[in-house]
């Protein structure tokens, strides 16, 4: 599997500015090609084809065009190559219903990142302290510079380096990801599968979990970073637009964007590796969030909660935990009985769920929760018991999980098992 963990660049000032450099440098490289581009007729061959045959051009470019000659020729190519890369990305977007356009020039601020292929770059992870090192970087400026880094995390067992791209973000800090290919670990075999190693989760608003174990994870709190970001863009609208005042105060909300973006991808990467290193298989809704997004009922806090982005998260996280992450037809789960299967409507407000058929009373997102384990499992195809995930659902009360408990990967609070009793009905 592909695999692009990212960390911090620590440069000095000459360094940034080299980097900035390459980067303006690249950004005028594509707007040129992609100027180049439209005027290929499209019966001029595929795209591939039409977009090699600017990337042929480069080394006749640097002829008229010295500064290219101080810039590494894979991060140039890169950057042609993204031509193509972005028009097949705008293809599966219009292909999924979305009303897109075509691609247009770079602005500074609007191109922020390039890319070294293969070569051109080298890590070396045992210079300076403990977690430090430098990243080597070829022809960066005309100069091979070498950068320090901030090494949070081990890097996955792999054979090279495939890929190195250097990103500067809004608040002016610089990243780097490797691109590395790893093995993927061989998930277990479903007829290995026993349904008590399997989980059901159930998204909401109000909790953003709650899964058929009956934990309860509550929704992550940024009421204070929303507060905060509020006053720094009024702020920021009273700054003379471009002064430097006004640069000043758009990093300033820049940096809020970032710490509350920063904060949900933890949170939900933590819990995405909970649940795939805890079971063999996840199974969650495949939820339509462009079709709630656009209803006007609590559009904002469904946003917020970002669902989609967690499902992709939660199967990353499956294929390299080597665990089953299933989507599941959400339509009708709330409603029905997770014990004999019949349908009952209830109102946003009430919280509970009291089976009219056979007296079966469970929370109601956890109702649903089971009823999407038993779809799960069906889906899968794990050979179970009618009655195994109603079962499941033995307890009086749900574990609550704050938000703010989830402070490290396999947090005991995750693991804390509800207490069991016998089920009503």
């Amino acid at each position: 599997m592909i695999y692009s963990p990212r960390f911090r660049l620590l440069p000095t000032t000459e360094q940034r500015e080299a980097m900035d450099w390459t980067r303006n440098i690249v950004r005028q490289t594509y707007n040129h090609a992609l100027c180049e581009f439209n005027k290929i007729p499209n019966d001029a061959g595929t795209l591939r084809q039409r977009v090699w045959s600017i990337r042929d051009t480069l080394p006749t470019m640097k002829d008229w065009w010295p500064d290219l000659k101080q810039v590494y020729s894979t991060v140039l190519q890169k950057a042609v190559e993204r031509i193509r890369d972005n028009i097949e990305n705008l293809g599966k977007l219009k292909a999924k219903g979305y009303n897109v356009g075509s691609l247009n020039w770079k602005k500074p601020r609007e191109y922020r990142s390039f890319t070294y292929r293969q070569s051109g770059f080298e890590l070396d992870k045992k210079s300076g302290p403990n977690g430090r090192g430098l990243l080597i970087l070829t022809k960066l400026k005309g100069k091979t510079r070498e950068i320090p880094i901030r090494l949070h995390r081990d890097l996955p067992d792999h054979e090279q380096i495939k890929e190195v791209t250097l990103k500067k973000e809004p608040t002016g800090a610089w990243f780097v990801s490797f691109c590395i290919k790893t093995d993927t670990p061989e998930t277990s075999a479903v007829e290995d599968i026993h349904p008590d190693d399997t989980v059901g989760l159930d998204l909401g608003v109000l909790n953003f979990i709650h899964d058929s174990d009956g934990r309860s994870i509550e929704r992550l709190d940024l009421s204070a970073d929303r507060e905060r970001l509020e006053r720094e863009q009024r702020s920021l609208s009273r700054k003379e637009y471009e002064s430097h005042n006004w640069e000043k105060q758009r990093r300033r909300v820049a940096e809020v964007h970032a710490r509350m973006s920063n904060k949900k991808q933890d949170f939900k990467h933590k819990l995405a590796h909970f649940y795939t290193t805890e079971y063999d298989a996840v199974f969650v809704e495949d939820l339509s969030v462009k079709e709630m997004l656009e209803s006007p009922e609590n559009a904002r806090n469904k946003a917020e909660v970002g669902w989609r982005d967690f499902i992709t998260i939660l199967k990353h996280h499956g294929e390299k935990n080597g665990c089953h992450v299933k989507e599941v037809e959400p339509r009708g789960t709330t409603k029905e009985c997770a014990s004999c299967g019949v349908s009952t409507w209830k109102p946003i407000w009430k919280r509970e769920h009291s089976c009219p058929a056979c007296g079966f009373e469970l929370d109601r997102d956890w109702n649903a929760s089971v009823n999407v384990l038993s779809r799960g499992l069906n889906t899968l195809g794990v050979v179970h018991s009618e009655s195994t995930p109603a079962e499941t659902a033995t307890a009086v009360d749900s574990v609550s999980v704050s938000a703010s408990r989830v402070v490290e990967t396999g947090s005991p609070a995750l693991k804390e098992p509800p207490k069991a009793a016998s089920r009503s009905g």
